[in-house]
C-alpha cells in the first residue's frame, strides 16, 4: 500500500479545517443552496406562482450572498489543492472541479450582474437561462468534489482510522 495520499488527508493549515473535518467541504452549502434557491425563485416568478417582483429580487440577492459563499469555498478550496501530491489522478481530479466551479461562478456573476443592471423587479431571460447552465456546470464540479472526497480521501481520515468505526463493538 502506498503512502502517497498521506499528505491529502492533512490540512494546510488550521484555517482549512481540523483533520477529517474539512470547512472548504461544508462552505460549499452556502453557495449550493443559496444558488439552488435563486433558481427557484427565478421559476416561482417566470410560472407565476409568487409575486415575480419579490421573488426576483429574493433571487438576485440570493445569487450575491451565494457567490459570496463561492468566494470563501474557493479559498478553502486552494487550500486542499495544496496537500495533493502533483502528477496524481486527485491532483488533476481536483484542478478540474476548481476549474469547472470557477466556470459556473462566472456564469452566475454574469446572471447576478444582468439582474442588477437591469433591475430586480423581473427575472431577465438571459440571466435566468444563464442560471440554469451555472447551476448544471456547477453539478459537474459538485460530482467531481465528491469524487474527491469518497473516492480518494482528501481530506478525509486515514483509511487505518477509518477501520475503526467497522470494527464489532460489544453491546
Amino acid at each position: 500500500m502506498t503512502t502517497a495520499h498521506v499528505p491529502s488527508k492533512r490540512p494546510a493549515s488550521l484555517l482549512a479545517g481540523p483533520y477529517g473535518h474539512p470547512f472548504h467541504a461544508q462552505v460549499v452549502t452556502l453557495p449550493i443552496g443559496a444558488f439552488t434557491a435563486s433558481l427557484l425563485f427565478d421559476l416561482g416568478a417566470r410560472l407565476g406562482w409568487v409575486d415575480t417582483s419579490s421573488a426576483a429580487f429574493a433571487s438576485a440577492w440570493l445569487l450575491a450572498i451565494g457567490l459570496a459563499g463561492a468566494v470563501l469555498a474557493m479559498a478553502l478550496g486552494v487550500m486542499d489543492l495544496t496537500t495533493i501530491p502533483d502528477r496524481t489522478k486527485a491532483n488533476r481530479t481536483a484542478v478540474t472541479h476548481g476549474t469547472i466551479n470557477s466556470v459556473a461562478s462566472v456564469i452566475l456573476a454574469l446572471s447576478a450582474f444582468l439582474r442588477f443592471s437591469q433591475g430586480t423587479d423581473e427575472v431577465p431571460t438571459a440571466a435566468f437561462v444563464l442560471s440554469v447552465v451555472g447551476l448544471l456546470v456547477l453539478g459537474v464540479g459538485g460530482w467531481l468534489g465528491g469524487k474527491l472526497a469518497y473516492t480518494y480521501g482528501v481530506r478525509v481520515a486515514r483509511e487505518a482510522r477509518q477501520e475503526d468505526g467497522y470494527r464489532p463493538t460489544a453491546v
